[in-house]
């Protein structure tokens, strides 16, 4: 499928942000751990989320899906050796953090996914899962899916690198209710993406986990996750393309089930179009953006955001002036190789864009109509959309977006962007 973005000046109304995929992810999760029913309020229905749902009931879970919620019965620990292999299709988190769940079951789980997911690095979480009694390996021998564990986690010590992705390490802290002895685990060098890190720590003691930082260190003790009824917040990674579109196009956008006091990384959304020139109003549960669709470049770092890349870059190709966007070289690990890609499909369009080993340097103010490539990711889907509301463009390959935003072009043309699908 293909859309076709044309040129749309002004958009306004009254939206409600999209469920958080990070935090239903970790809430499905936990709860299918837990010592009983659990009732998620708000969930995120797309096809990542859907991979961990069905990932859990592998595990033995039993979750009953209702309009607008999820009763998920959990296996108190006990977790099953699932009967068939586990594709997760193309969500990096439910492989990461299923990976570690896999190391509670008896005897072998082997999960897989697309593509892009058996691209993605896992040797430091197959590392840390061997300190800690569980046999973990890749099949191919190239620390990639497809990945094969036999359970037997125990607890104990590990330390892992923070430097690679921040799914290790909640994954790690996601199974260290369930050993024989508390879980003692050190970050090596810097942490990056730290507030995700940071969701799975609250999720964590929503469910009754008892967690503890010091400076580097975390401690999980062994006392299992009690059941609860948990509501999901509005997911600021795809509210940023609603906020980008009005940035872009200018208007008047209101966007609901957005918390001043999230956790959630990808808030800093708002303080980058807010320096780009477009004003925010935030109030506790809304954000109002008002723009006259005039940006300017800035300098930002996305060390902890690295889903806002494409957002922001198609942002600074938008910008009059220069954009360079650093501390990201993580996002090479994402989808595709996002900063590559980012770069790529913006030179198609006439902007001139350098690439850098952790970022881009945009020059931006220039853009010419064309046809782009999404390259199966759906955020760069989502992001050149944006940029075609400054200049007509045809995305190919769009269907992408339904992986974590599904109701996405149908928002988009409520608020009046002009978009048409096209098979």
């Amino acid at each position: 499928m293909d859309l076709i973005v044309k040129k749309t000046e002004g958009i306004e109304g009254n939206v409600k942000a999209p469920p958080s995929k990070s935090y239903t992810h970790r809430a499905v999760i936990i709860a299918s751990l837990a010592d009983n029913i659990s009732h998620l309020k708000n969930p995120l229905v797309a096809k990542d989320t859907c991979s961990s749902v069905e990932a859990c009931e592998a595990f033995g879970a039993k979750i009953d899906i209702k309009r607008n919620a999820w009763i998920v019965k959990g296996v108190n620990g006990k977790v099953i050796t699932p009967e068939n292999v586990i594709d997760v299709g193309n969500s990096g988190t439910t492989l990461r953090i299923m990976t570690a769940v896999a190391g509670l079951a008896k005897y072998y789980t082997i999960l897989t996914g697309d593509k892009s997911i058996r691209s993605r690095p896992m040797q430091p979480l197959l590392n840390s899962l061997r300190d800690l009694g569980v046999v973990a390996f890749s099949s191919r021998n190239n620390g990639r899916a497809p990945i094969i564990v036999k359970g037997g986690y125990e607890g104990g010590y590990t330390e892992i690198p923070g430097n690679i992705s921040s799914q290790f390490i909640s994954a790690l802290l996601i199974i260290g209710p369930y050993g024989s002895k508390p879980l003692k685990l050190k970050i090596i060098g810097e942490l990056i993406s730290k507030p995700y890190v940071d969701m799975t720590v609250e999720v964590m003691k929503k469910f009754d986990a008892k967690i503890e930082r010091e400076k580097n260190t975390y401690y999980v003790e062994p006392n299992g996750y009690k059941s609860c009824k948990y509501s999901i917040e509005g997911d600021f990674s795809s509210a940023s393309y609603i906020v980008g579109a009005t940035a872009i196009a200018g208007g008047k956008v209101s966007i609901k089930n957005l918390f001043k006091d999230s956790k959630q990384a990808d808030k800093l959304i708002l303080d980058i179009i807010s320096e780009m020139g477009v004003d925010i109003k935030i109030k506790k549960n809304e954000i109002i953006v008002c723009s006259d669709g005039e940006l300017h470049g800035i300098d930002v770092n996305l060390k902890n955001s690295p889903d806002l890349l494409p957002t922001v870059a198609v942002l600074g190709a938008a910008a009059k002036g220069r954009t360079k966007i650093y501390g990201i070289r993580h996002a090479r690990f994402k989808e595709t190789d996002r900063i590559a890609m980012c770069a790529k499909e913006l030179s198609k369009l006439g902007i001139k864009v350098k690439e850098l080993d952790d970022g881009l340097i945009i020059n931006g103010g220039n853009i010419k109509g064309g046809i782009v490539d999404s390259h199966n990711d759906h955020r760069l889907v989502m992001a050149l959309t944006l940029l075609g509301l400054k200049k007509g463009i045809k995305i190919k390959n769009a269907e992408a977006y339904k992986i974590s935003f599904p109701d996405f072009v149908k928002v988009m043309k409520e608020l009046g962007c002009k978009i048409v699908e096209k098979p």
